[in-house]
Order: C-alpha cells, then structure tokens, then sequence
C-alpha cells in the first residue's frame, strides 16, 4: 500500500519569521480618520494662531500708526535718496554732509516744480470753474428736455433739498472743519519726522545690517541680513521703476493735454506721475480726472480724445515698460497687486494704498526666501534619504566579510 505524498517540512526563514504565515495586516480604518482628524486639527490650530497673530500685529500697527507711518515713509524716500548718497560718499565726502545736500537738492527740485505750477493753477482756475458752471447749466437744460422732462419746480425742489442737507449738517461740517485742523498739524509733524529719519537712514544706513548681524548671532544674523538685502534691492528697485515707468505716462499725457489745449495740463501731469506709484488706480483716477477737465473746458470731442490718449499711454505702459522695468524688481502677479490696493485703501486710506504694493513685494520677499529654506532642506533630507538607501542590507557580502565592510563603508573623514 503506498503512502500519501510526504508533507514537505517548512524552512525556517533566516529572518527568524516564516513568510508562508504572514499575513499583511491592513491598517484600521478608525486609525486612518484618527490620523486624518490629528493632521486636520493641528494644521487648524497652526492657521487659528497665525490669523491671531496677523490680527495682533495690525492693531499694534495702527495703534503705533503715528510712528510706523513716518518710518515707511522714510524708507520709500531713502531708496530714492541714498544712491547719490553713495555716489559722494565713495567720493571721499563724509556721509552727513553727502545725506544733507541729498536732501537739500531733492527738496530743492521738489519746491521748484510746485512753485512752476502755482501760478498757472492759479491764473486758470477761475475760467474752469465759469466753464463748469456753464457745464451745470447745460445738464439743467438737457434733464428738461425729452426724455427726461424735469420741470423747473422739480428742479427747485432737489436744489432745496440739498441746500438743507447742507445746512442740517452744519455741525458736522464745522467738526470736520476743526478736524482738518488736527490733520494739518498731524501731517506737519509726520513731515519732519520723515525728513529727519531719512536723514539718519542714508547717513547711518549701511552701519544697520552690521549691527543686527552683532545683536542677532550668527545662525539668525545671516539669514535676516540676507532678507534684508533683498527687501531694500526689491523696494529699491520698485520704487525706482515705478518713477521712470510714472514719468514717461506723465511727459506723454502732459503733451498731449498741452497740444489739445485742456487747461491745467502740467497739473494733471503731474498728478499722473503721483499716481503711478499706486498702480492699476492711480492711473485710471488721475486718467478719469484729466477727462473730466477736458470735458468741462473743451467738450465732449477733446474728452474722447484725451480718453483714447490715456487708454494707448496705459496699455504701452502696461504691455510694453512695466513687463521689460519691473519683471525683476516685483514679480508680482497684477491680481496681487490688485488685492494689495484694495486692501490697504480700505484699512489705512490713500497713504495705505500708496504703501500697499512696496509691502506686498517685501512680505513677497521674505516668502520667497523661506521657500528656497524649506526646499534647500528637503533636498538635503532627500540626499540623506538616498544615502540611506545604498547602504547594503543584511545578509550582503559588505556584513559577511570584515574585509568587504571595510571597503566599502563611508569613511567619517570624508564629510
């Protein structure tokens, strides 16, 4: 009678375990949620506290906004200022009397330009308001005609209405008066601090990163030294190209005004330049305001011209300088800068719109630099990773053999 097959016998594993009664073992899905949920939760608590800490450090800003106002002030105006700054003290010339006749000179040239214009603002105000007025009368004789038909006591009344308003909120007006007031000596002082402080930063500028890198140590002290540099070539670099970009839309605008005979030319161009360093809404407010002029001084015609002249200026400044100027000065996407205008529009008023793009380039800066950080991290983490990898796995000849792991193990000498 012949026997059954023999039972063949298992061999152990050299491992210590038998693969043929292993079995994988799926996680559990409650550990899979419960690892989920923990991720969830702390990534939540890490944005809970950075939004904290965003509204903690705003209302620090504004309730210090009598002093971070005149320092950023004189910051955008040390950019400007300090390379001729430079430019006399690699002359030999000490840096007090470089900053001082710095200043002299840009204020200078500043006070020149507004005593220019002084005088023609003056001589043609009073016929542009005369013309305005015969604007007014005009849209009054154009609401009593077809299809609107307003009567003249319709008319009478909505002016009657208004004249009250006006005269209701007289209280209001006379605090507003005295609150002008207020802001014309707060504006005076905000004023000297920023030329004093733009004294001290393009005198005593280059001796700043020197002594954080002192106070901060080493670990610290480079990494904010380098950020730093950067911020002041990025802020240094929009400012400007924002001034050569604001400068040719104005000289090209302020032509073509003079040539169309709208008056107060060389104040709208002006104006124009002012605005370009709010970008995307200074340009289209000082645009809007040039228009109207023209419309209520020379009419509807030299209104659409003067349109059709803003609108070819801004999209050569928008398709041609800005992309070739400021591609590497800002990098920033137009929706960003956007954003940025409006947000600091609506929070800090016209300084806050002005001061909102310099700001989103520096905070832009520094993300920048804390990407390149974690980037240059993992990949070290990668190497460590791929080192790890080459090493040989036990039971290779590199364990077996002294001789053999000798060779080929990583001498500690080397790193």
């Amino acid at each position: 009678m012949s026997e059954g097959p023999a039972l063949t016998e298992s061999k152990p594993s050299p491992w210590g375990t038998n693969p043929a009664s292993t079995s994988s073992k799926k996680p559990d899905r409650g550990s899979l949620i419960g690892a989920g949920g923990m991720w969830l939760a702390k990534w939540s608590a890490i944005l809970v506290v950075i939004a904290a800490g965003a509204v903690v450090l705003g209302w620090i800003i504004q309730k210090m906004w009598v002093i971070v106002l005149p320092v950023a002030l004189a910051i955008v105006v040390s950019t400007i200022l300090w390379p001729p700054t430079r430019a006399m003290t690699k002359r030999g010339l000490p840096p007090a009397p470089a900053a001082s006749i710095t200043l002299v000179l840009f204020f200078a040239i500043v006070g020149g330009i507004i005593a220019g214009i002084v005088p023609s603002v003056v001589n043609q105000v009073p016929d542009l308001a005369n013309k305005a007025t015969e604007g007014i009368s005009t849209v009054q004789d154009w609401v009593k005609g077809p299809p609107i038909n307003l009567q003249d006591d319709q008319l009478d009344n909505a002016v009657d209405a208004v004249v009250e308003r006006v005269q209701g909120s007289a209280a209001s007006i006379a605090g507003g008066v005295f609150s002008g007031v207020t802001t014309a000596g707060s504006l005076l002082i905000t004023f000297a601090l920023v030329l004093v402080l733009t004294f001290f930063f393009i005198k005593d500028g280059p001796r700043f990163l020197p002594w954080l890198y002192r106070v901060s140590g080493t670990n610290a002290g480079r990494h904010l030294e380098e950020v730093m540099t950067r911020m002041w070539v990025t802020l240094g670099g929009f400012i400007r190209t924002q001034a050569v970009v604001s400068l040719i839309d104005a000289v090209f605008i302020g032509i073509g005004l003079v040539i169309l005979g709208v008056p107060l030319a060389p104040v709208l161009a002006i104006l124009t330049f002012i605005g370009g360093f709010v970008p995307i809404v200074g340009a289209f407010v000082a645009g809007a305001l040039a228009v109207l002029v023209a419309l209520v001084a020379n009419g509807f015609t030299t209104a659409l011209i003067v349109l059709a002249l803003i609108i070819a200026v801004q999209q050569i400044e928008g398709n041609v300088l800005q992309p070739v100027l400021q591609s590497r000065s800002m990098n920033l996407h137009a929706a960003v800068v956007l954003l940025a205008v409006t947000a600091g529009s609506s929070l800090f008023g016209i300084v806050g719109a002005f001061l909102a793009v310099p700001v989103a380039a520096v905070s832009a800066v520094v993300i920048r630099y804390i990407g390149e950080q974690i980037d240059s991290r993992a990949a070290d983490g990668d190497q460590d990773d791929d080192e790890t990898k080459a090493l040989p796995a036990p039971g290779d000849t590199a364990f077996a053999d002294p001789k053999a792991s000798h060779d080929t193990a990583p001498d500690p000498d080397q790193d």
